[in-house]
């Protein structure tokens, strides 16, 4: 019985020492530049509406005269949600320009932190507000 009980701890205090690692690692930025922001204007081309993050995939011209796509990161649905955002608050097609902290590795890629419509609206990882 004592053997037992001694495995269960030994389990336990495994489990947990590990689960900080992947939380740690889930939100590290270490891909990202968060000393500098850059913009970038195009056509929402589509927006994946998934946990853990939401992506935003944006077609921007580039200097041949062809599309780029660039894919930006942005919070969880369920932070969004409680901020304003539906699934529907950005949809394949809408003009945007849009702010975020590019890739470290220089990809067309980046960390969302907000865009403004065609109408001024603008929408940030803070919620949705009027421009």
């Amino acid at each position: 019985m004592q053997t037992h009980r001694g495995r269960t701890l030994v389990v336990l205090l495994v489990g947990l020492s590990t689960s900080g690692l992947a939380l740690a690692a889930h939100h590290s930025f270490s891909a990202f530049n968060m000393e500098t922001e850059a913009t970038i204007t195009g056509v929402v081309k589509q927006v994946d509406w998934t946990n853990p993050h939401i992506w935003i995939w944006i077609d921007v011209t580039n200097e041949d005269g062809g599309a780029d796509t660039w894919g930006l990161e942005g919070m969880s649905p369920n932070y969004l949600e409680r901020r304003g955002w539906t699934r529907t608050t950005l949809e394949a097609g809408d003009e945007v320009t849009v702010r975020f902290r590019p890739m470290k590795n220089g990809e067309h890629g980046g960390m969302f932190v907000s865009t403004t419509l065609g109408d001024g609206t603008i929408l940030s990882m803070g919620g949705a507000s009027e421009g």
